[in-house]
């Protein structure tokens, strides 16, 4: 456990501190997630049979009013079904920029060494030459794996929305 632990600290220092940003964001990005797929899965199952109960309940199905009640109703749940996903959409879009902040931190610890040591030394660029590409890598992956889940999540939500539509059913 310890040399897992030194090799996460050797990583973050090779990275710069920007990386310990990046990972940050994707674990609040993660943690969103997991909770809006929770909520799929568990909370949002009652709260549809609750709507479906109360529309079935109804005597009247039929008239304006009750095609208002329907509405408001799919559009509450809609609501809560969307719950964070525009925050997640948001951190997703935050980790490649992050990424390149990281990239452009890097490289100006590569202009210092430059402008310290007088010349183009492979080796004392090299530092700041992996400082530069780790954040812009994690910034990516982190990008990367936020997007399919938001999608996977805007996707669930559309067809809930269309399962409930086709639930809340209008008696002509």
């Amino acid at each position: 456990m310890i040399e897992f632990l030194e090799a996460i600290r050797d990583f973050t220092e090779t990275g710069g501190q920007v990386l310990l940003v990046i990972g940050l964001l994707i674990f609040v990005m993660w943690l969103l997630i997991l909770e809006r797929a929770m909520y799929l899965m568990v909370w949002h199952k009652q709260a549809k049979k609750e709507a479906i109960a109360m529309w079935t309940a109804r005597a009247d199905r039929s008239s304006w009013f009750a095609e208002q009640v329907r509405q408001k109703t799919i559009s509450q749940l809609t609501m809560r079904l969307n719950g964070s996903i525009p925050i997640i959409q948001s951190l997703v879009a935050l980790c490649p920029l992050l990424g390149l902040m990281g990239t452009v931190t890097g490289m100006i610890e590569v202009f210092d060494v430059m402008a310290i040591a007088g010349s183009g030394n492979a080796r004392s660029m090299a530092s700041g030459v992996s400082k530069a590409t780790i954040p812009t890598m994690a910034g990516m992956v982190g990008a990367l794996s936020g997007v399919f889940a938001a999608t996977w999540l805007t996707r669930m939500v559309k067809s809930e929305r269309t399962h409930l539509e086709d639930a809340l059913i209008i008696q002509r």
